[in-house]
């Protein structure tokens, strides 16, 4: 079975920075996938994704830029630009007479975790990548985004911008368009990005706020100062667990926050006797309104369930900041065979089949999301 020293081993390397694409294409599926999805020629004159994936992998290790990171950073950005279009396959459809791949970046971040996760790469080593695919095509067009500000400090919560620059405009590099002046705004763009990143101090890193909680309300709250320093008018403390079935969130709960009361999606549901496999609406409405309880007298609470979506994520999150409660998320994970080997150890295990189900949803919080942000591997 591969796993990350087998890939990190074909990122090309000084002094001859040779490229291995087709032994990666051979040692990889989702390379080979690649082959035979089909792109719109006006952006993508030069063929199927797998041309494409190819081409951007060549320009970006010929780069100046990429053959001066740190090493480290070098199999960061090379996965990702290998990777950035792991979704097109999945997503690729006509629509109007026209092929189009909407929504390949937020999906390929979730596969190229799952991917990434099965492959044994270390959590932080991992989110980087992931989060540069989520946000690959965000310095094409930055510039024109109505709030560029808020936009390139939400990606640098998640991404570092210079590195993604660097992918973008490898990405812009790889292809032909039909219009060869396409091809040179997508790599100048790239050029301004990071340079407007710079100015706004997330170039090489998060951008910083004057407080968790003034970063917190700056992303919930439109036209605010990201330099305003926001009075903490918190009265609680909530804790919100994302993690897989079996991932370790209940021996969290025991070890850390065992004195707190706990809104447990799983205790709710055997409490009613509603199967796990039935619609959880009864289960959620119960649990919004014990949290609603503790929240309304200023307590502190656990919110235990998989929360893996950032959607699901915020809605509880949304709940919490209504009555001004400090909001941690507790991302909690383990290895792939140790997951496996806990959840056949269970009472009642959860089908593999619903474990590959929820995976294609699973996200990792960043600091856009909440004042703090826990990622806790056990």
């Amino acid at each position: 079975m591969t796993g990350w020293n087998d890939l990190a081993s074909l990122i090309p390397r000084a002094p001859d920075w040779q490229l291995d694409y087709p032994l990666l294409r051979q040692r990889f599926d989702w390379i080979a996938a690649l082959e035979g999805c089909e792109q719109d020629a006006s952006f993508h004159a030069e063929g199927d994704v797998a041309i494409h994936t190819e081409m951007v992998c060549t320009e970006l290790v010929a780069s100046v830029r990429f053959r001066a990171l740190p090493r480290a950073a070098q199999e960061i950005v090379f996965v990702a630009a290998l990777m950035h279009d792991v979704a097109k396959p999945a997503c690729t459809r006509v629509e109007d007479g026209r092929i189009t791949s909407r929504g390949h970046s937020t999906r390929g971040e979730i596969m190229a975790r799952r991917i990434l996760w099965e492959l044994g790469v270390a959590l932080e080593t991992r989110e980087q990548i992931a989060g540069l695919i989520r946000y690959h095509q965000i310095p094409f067009f930055l510039l024109e985004a109505d709030d560029p500000r808020r936009r390139a400090f939400r990606v640098s919560q998640a991404a570092r911008c210079d590195l993604l620059a660097i992918v973008a405009w490898a990405d812009a590099a790889g292809r032909r368009c039909a219009d060869p002046g396409d091809r040179q705004r997508l790599m100048d763009n790239c050029e301004l990005f990071d340079e407007y990143c710079a100015e706004q101090g997330c170039q090489r890193g998060a951008k910083e706020f004057a407080s968790p909680h003034s970063r917190f309300l700056y992303f919930r709250k439109p036209a605010r100062d990201p330099s305003y320093y926001a009075h903490d008018n918190t009265r609680s403390r909530a804790i919100v667990l994302s993690g897989l079935p079996a991932a370790g969130k209940d021996y969290w709960i025991a070890e850390n926050a065992a004195d707190v009361p706990c809104v447990s999606l799983d205790a709710i549901r055997r409490e009613l006797g509603i199967a796990p496999d039935k619609p959880p609406g009864r289960v959620i409405k119960a649990a919004r309104e014990r949290a609603r309880a503790h929240l309304r007298a200023g307590a502190p609470l656990v919110w235990n369930a998989t929360n893996l979506s950032r959607d699901i994520r915020g809605r509880v999150i949304d709940l919490c900041a209504d009555y001004n409660a400090w909001v941690e998320v507790v991302q909690v994970e383990t290895t792939v065979a140790e997951l496996h080997r806990r959840n056949e150890a269970r009472d009642e295990p959860v089908p593999r089949a619903a474990l590959s189900r929820m995976l294609d949803r699973w996200t990792i919080a960043d600091l856009s999301e909440a004042h703090q942000i826990a990622l806790i591997t056990s």
